[in-house]
């Protein structure tokens, strides 16, 4: 594992690339986790991640100001000028910050565009909720929902449970499955990958308290398919085979900042969506960023996508500006 991929400072060499910001083949991902902030390139041809990606801790407290300067000093790391996606652990509807699950509450209300606007400088932004990035990554990219004539479910196991529910390749956007109740107690609170560390339980344990929530899932949408993700699930192998839900349930490698870059790809006749009907207008933030869209645009997953011909800036900024 490499310095850049488990940095936790910004204070570690600056990635120097040979990748064009312009360039329509590359987007940029951050994942604003419980724990840690990640960014990284993606080719969005491959899927793949082109270098390393670059992780800060997320700040105490996850404020949106402090966390809104972490996501810069990633982008600076890299010298990112191009699109930038950013996912975050909240619900995100019209342009707004509605729920703060592991985050500081003071996100609830926040416009995340003027936030970010005001910290760097990109040619295009997305935000979105991190597991509608991680569902929306897998439909198009990940071939596991590809031959299902149904519901599936998407989970990312981490610092609470996100969750995306797809059918048919479109996405029922903020779904918050990790919040359902279940026995006493919510499901991401018995079945996250932090109930794991926190209760210091052996997978076979845990695998009991997830088929519990996963078994409670089935009888709430009856799903033909579990996609179960995050970082727990790159030793899938030890607690997949443990679990007694009857779904068919397998495990996504995908990381959130590769999902949330692959999800700002603008190959329109291959990503999946809401309603196809749908532009983006042409607005623009001081900083150079695409405002967030209306919301009759904000009602369909196309119009969460940056503009591609949006202008380009000729260097990150990275200060606070005024507002």
């Amino acid at each position: 594992m490499s310095a850049a991929d488990t940095a936790d400072s910004p204070v570690a060499t600056p990635e120097q690339l040979a990748v064009h910001a312009d360039d329509p083949r590359y987007g940029f991902g951050i994942d604003v986790g419980g724990s840690g902030v990640k960014g990284g390139i993606v080719d969005l041809t491959t899927g793949t991640l082109v270098g390393d990606r670059f992780k800060i801790k997320t700040p105490k407290p996850a404020s949106p100001d402090a966390v809104a300067a972490t996501v810069a000093q990633i982008v600076a790391h890299f010298h990112w000028t191009g699109r930038v996606g950013v996912t975050l652990p909240a619900v995100v509807v019209d342009g707004v910050v509605r729920t703060a699950a592991n985050i500081d509450k003071a996100w609830i209300g926040t416009d995340p565009y003027a936030l970010l606007g005001t910290y760097f400088t990109a040619s295009g932004l997305t935000v979105l909720n991190d597991a509608d990035a991680a569902g929306l990554a897998e439909a198009k990219y990940g071939g596991n929902a590809d031959d299902v004539d149904g519901v599936v479910i998407m989970l990312t196991l981490g610092t609470g449970i996100g969750s995306a529910i797809l059918f048919s390749g479109g996405l029922l956007p903020n779904a918050e499955l990790g919040h359902v109740q279940v026995g006493k107690s919510i499901a991401e609170a018995q079945a996250s990958a932090r109930a794991k560390e926190d209760n210091d339980w052996s997978y076979e344990q845990w695998a009991r308290h997830l088929s519990r929530v996963l078994q409670e899932y089935e009888k709430l949408f009856s799903p033909k398919l579990f996609i179960l993700g995050g970082g727990i699930s790159r030793k899938a192998h030890k607690w997949i085979p443990l679990l007694t839900n009857s779904t068919p349930t397998v495990a996504t490698s995908e990381s959130a900042c590769c999902a949330v870059a692959r999800k700002i790809s603008t190959n329109g006749s291959a990503r999946p969506s809401l309603r196809p009907d749908s532009t983006l207008s042409s607005r623009r933030s001081r900083s150079g960023m695409s405002l967030r869209p209306t919301s009759a645009e904000a009602n369909t997953a196309s119009s969460w996508l940056p503009e591609r011909n949006a202008a380009k800036a000729s260097s990150p900024t990275v200060s606070r500006t005024s507002t």
